[in-house]
């Protein structure tokens, strides 16, 4: 079973203007598709690496469904627990500026009810063969409920990542059920209301805040990303620092968070500390942002001595 990933599919449209960006004018540029979301984009970054990832979710009845089932496949992820159902793909609109980040978007989120019967009725068998377990966390209390159920059942470590944080704040008591959660900056000052912008803070003494923030809140291990900058980690245990990113030309920072979460969780489930595994996380987003597609090529595991 490898690492198990619960999460969304969506089918991402793209627009990337050709000069500089004009948020109020008429813009030339080229316009993609691209099959995402957050459970889509990190389960084929873990099985681009060559480990063994199966993912949990739901695709529409149309042909685009099944062409994402087939190029999961393709891609060597296990698709055997993806259902067909009506509205079970979201679709995400986004526009970018002439530097590839994000100028603007919309989404229409999927429906993912029928999880809940998916879990209930296989859920043993994908839960006690898996090594770990990733979760998009704001898919649903009930959703998420059962998946930490069926982990604390089998013990099996559970990291998330988050879509959308206005959703998951109002979950903010099953972050203790979480082995090692991952977000940004803008979603931790959310979460928590506090400044993650570094403006009066080294990294370092961002890092030694958050420790103390998640002992507070019981959070095993939490990690922020900042970007270009970096990103912050911190465990109960004490263990805190920063991990700096390498310059490189952006074209696209589209998959870059389900990257970095990705490769953490396939260190941590390999044995690796956080801090190392929070480079492998920074390797991978660090691919996925010089590319246009929100995925990371074939990355075999042995580059990063696993």
């Amino acid at each position: 079973m490898g690492i198990v990933v619960v999460g969304t599919i969506f089918v991402d449209i793209k627009g990337f203007p050709f000069d500089e960006y004009i948020p109020t004018g008429r813009n030339a540029g080229s316009v993609e598709f691209f099959h995402g979301g957050v459970g889509h984009n990190v389960a084929k970054d873990i099985a681009s690496t060559g480990m063994p990832s199966t993912l949990l979710t739901l695709v529409d009845k149309s042909g685009t469904g099944q062409q994402v089932i087939q190029t999961l496949r393709d891609h060597d992820v296990n698709a055997d627990y993806i259902r067909k159902e009506p509205n079970g793909m979201g679709i995400w609109l986004a526009v970018f500026d002439e530097r590839g980040d994000l100028a603007g978007s919309i989404s229409k989120r999927p429906e993912m009810d029928p999880l809940i019967e998916i879990l209930d009725e296989q859920g043993d068998e994908i839960f006690r063969d898996a090594e770990s377990v990733v979760i998009e966390f704001d898919i649903g209390r009930e959703i998420a409920e059962r998946v930490f159920s069926l982990a604390k059942k089998y013990n099996k470590k559970v990291y998330a990542l988050v879509s959308n944080m206005n959703i998951a704040v109002r979950m903010r008591d099953l972050l203790k059920s979480l082995d090692c959660f991952v977000c940004n900056g803008e979603e931790a000052g959310i979460l928590f209301g506090e400044d993650f912008s570094l403006t009066d803070r080294t990294p370092e003494l961002l890092a030694e805040d958050l420790a103390s923030i998640i002992k507070k809140e019981g959070i095993a291990s939490m990690v922020v990303t900042l970007g270009e900058k970096g990103s912050i980690y911190a465990s109960a245990s004490g263990d805190c620092g920063f991990c700096p990113t390498k310059k490189v030309t952006v074209r696209d920072t589209t998959g870059a968070g389900d990257a970095f979460c990705a490769g953490l969780a396939i260190g941590l489930t390999n044995g690796r500390r956080l801090r190392e595994s929070v480079k492998i996380g920074t390797h991978l987003a660090t691919v996925v942002i010089t590319i246009p597609e929100s995925t990371c090529p074939k990355l075999p595991l042995k580059d990063f001595n696993l």
